[in-house]
């Protein structure tokens, strides 16, 4: 019975520790701190300078009608590669044409003309020599030997006068020619056609634009710089070029070829040119690209 009583209080000993007693909490450990390392911002580079500006070509302009007329055939398409002198349209040339023919005419006519007088005077010239030795024999008067000679001297006026207008025929059909040539619309050097501005039946003026011949090469690139690269950038130097319109792999180079040696007061700004460096099929004249000028400082 003894026994039984200590157990019964050791038990109310254990329940009333386990009712005072406050719970311990439980910290959970931490995860280890994760470390992000944000990306590095791509700092510019100062040596290096980037600007603008279009593919060129020399030679490229808009063939102009260089008389009135009407077209009455075009040779070329858009497209077509020309070579230099090759027709491409040509204008009415029927009155052109009968003018031509009739100042050749006339030509012939005076040629024809010169020679007769030219013959006459011969024949003066043999009278003249005959009256001379008649007068020296006292045969003849002096006068009929005057007479002889002054009629000799106005034949060789007469040619002087044919031949004056020979030349001066010769002149005007020359002119006319010229003028003819002008019907025959040609290429004025090796290209490509990138544009047509007039059809067949259409009349045309003095300066009206017929055809936009352009050449291929040797590409160019004209850009501008601020004036504080005057003196740093040199003809022989070469940059690089790239476009939009073109893989971004793709990177072609230019030497410059000239400088311009004064400032743009409006701008600040020079003007350079370069000549693309080697084959450059995917660049073409008109195209805009962006140059980088490398070790600029």
């Amino acid at each position: 019975m003894k026994k039984e009583v200590q157990l019964g209080l050791f038990a109310l000993v254990l329940a009333c520790s386990g009712c005072t007693s406050q719970p311990q909490p439980v910290v959970a450990a931490a995860a280890p701190r994760a470390e992000v390392s944000a990306p590095a911002a791509d700092k510019p580079n100062e040596n290096v300078f980037t600007a603008s500006g279009p593919i060129v070509v020399e030679n490229q302009l808009d063939v102009a009608a260089l008389r009135e007329g009407v077209i009455v055939e075009i040779l070329v398409q858009p497209g077509d590669r020309v070579h230099a002198g090759q027709l491409l349209a040509k204008l009415d040339d029927r009155q052109i044409s009968a003018d031509v023919e009739a100042a050749a005419a006339k030509v012939r006519s005076i040629e024809a003309n010169l020679e007769n007088w030219k013959a006459e005077t011969k024949v003066l010239q043999v009278d003249l020599e005959r009256a001379q030795k008649l007068w020296e024999a006292n045969v003849i008067p002096k006068e009929d030997l005057e007479h002889a000679k002054y009629k000799e001297e106005a034949d060789e006026y007469e040619v002087q006068r044919e031949s004056e207008s020979l030349n001066n025929a010769r002149d005007v059909l020359k002119s006319l020619e010229l003028e003819k040539e002008k019907t025959r619309i040609t290429a004025p050097f090796d290209g490509l056609i990138a544009r047509r501005y007039v059809r067949v039946g259409q009349k045309v003026s003095i300066g009206d634009r017929l055809l936009w011949v352009t050449a291929m090469g040797p590409l160019e690139v004209k850009f501008t710089l601020p004036e504080q690269f005057l003196s740093k950038v040199h003809e022989g130097e070469q940059v690089a070029v790239t476009s939009a319109d073109i893989p971004s792999q793709v990177q072609y180079m230019a030497k410059i070829t000239q400088v311009s040696p004064v400032i743009d007061p409006s701008s600040g700004t020079i003007e350079v040119l370069g000549q693309v460096v080697g084959s450059a099929p995917q660049l073409k004249p008109g195209m805009m690209v962006t140059i980088r000028i490398d070790n600029a400082r």
